[in-house]
């Protein structure tokens, strides 16, 4: 059977949990820096399990971000190349001069032999994938360009590949090792394919998607501030409002709408919290963005189908029935 490491804020003192995190996440990955966002306690776990040479990795934590300064290997020190893909909340990856944002249903690529930095500004539960970069750079791919990119997952060999992904980790447990081994190496050529199916593809969909990805991610990291909108997006990035329509040209919503849904569904997860109870429904609202508290009321009731107070009380609701243990 294949056992998985696992190290959880769960039970332990609240002013020691920040600490744990930091030297956990430094203890995973390299010596890898992480910051909190000024927060002085952490919730989080990390499920840690091999297939072969890929490591697989749950994270479900509270916000935080974490960076890889100037760093030069060690010569023992394997390179790899990282993969974030989403199961709840989202990350934006900064490698070189590249930019992008993931959220659900997409994954992003980097190296970890070159300085990076991933912000998730929210809650969120990560799958993250470390396979050797040798692995693929002995196929002959020019890896060049394609570090810090999202390579997406809604169709194509990206899609195969983030559904074996996940299947192989929910999965692992119950494999040989052997057994484990060959999945890991299933999950280097479905990398490979996809890295080499991005490289191929025309640039102009790459110039396009590395636009919305700069906007996301502009997004994700100003979400809470009021007079964030199509126009100062366009502000910020030095461009014009139609070029940042262009860049959510073909997606399922507007960039006014994506906005609007981000917030709300930073509300409701706020909403879900807890430690928040104590907090208006009002305060957390503008506190998300929203200008007004009646604007915000109809803009949620649309999207959720009730009230922010029938939401709030239907998850404590649900809180107060769970067993105790």
């Amino acid at each position: 059977m294949n056992t998985a490491t696992v190290l959880s804020t769960d039970g332990m003192p609240q002013q020691e949990t920040a600490a744990a995190w930091r030297e956990w996440m430094a203890r995973l990955f390299s010596g890898l820096q992480t910051d909190l966002y000024g927060d002085t306690r952490m919730d989080g776990s990390l499920y840690v399990a091999h297939a072969g040479e890929v490591v697989l990795t749950k994270l479900e934590a509270g916000r935080h971000r974490v960076v890889r300064d100037s760093h030069r290997l060690r010569d023992s020190e394997e390179a790899y190349l990282k993969i974030i893909a989403p199961w709840a909340g989202s990350a934006q990856v900064r490698q070189s001069e590249q930019e992008s944002s993931v959220s659900c249903g997409s994954w992003v690529v980097y190296d970890t032999s070159r300085p990076y930095e991933v912000h998730s500004p929210q809650r969120a539960e990560y799958l993250i994938l470390m396979v050797p970069r040798r692995s693929i750079e002995q196929r002959g791919l020019n890896l060049e360009g394609l570090m810090g990119r999202n390579v997406g997952g809604a169709s194509g060999m990206a899609r195969i590949a983030l559904e074996t992904m996940r299947s192989t980790y929910q999965e692992l447990g119950s494999m040989s090792a052997p057994m484990a081994r060959r999945a890991g190496e299933l999950l280097v050529d479905m990398v490979h394919l996809s890295l080499q199916d991005l490289a191929g593809k025309s640039t102009a969909r790459t110039q396009r998607q590395a636009l919305h990805d700069r906007i996301c991610a502009y997004v994700a990291a100003h979400l809470r501030e009021p007079g964030l909108s199509v126009e100062a997006v366009a502000a910020a990035l030095n461009c014009s409002k139609r070029h940042v329509h262009n860049g959510f040209a073909g997606k399922d919503m507007s960039l006014g709408a994506f906005i609007q849904h981000s917030r709300l569904e930073l509300c409701m997860r706020e909403l879900r919290q807890p430690e928040l109870a104590q907090r208006t429904i009002t305060d957390i609202a503008l506190s998300c963005g929203f200008g007004n508290s009646a604007h915000f009321s109809r803009a949620f009731k649309a999207y959720v189908g009730m009230s922010p107070s029938e939401y709030r009380n239907a998850h404590c609701s649900a809180v107060r029935d769970l067993p105790k243990k």
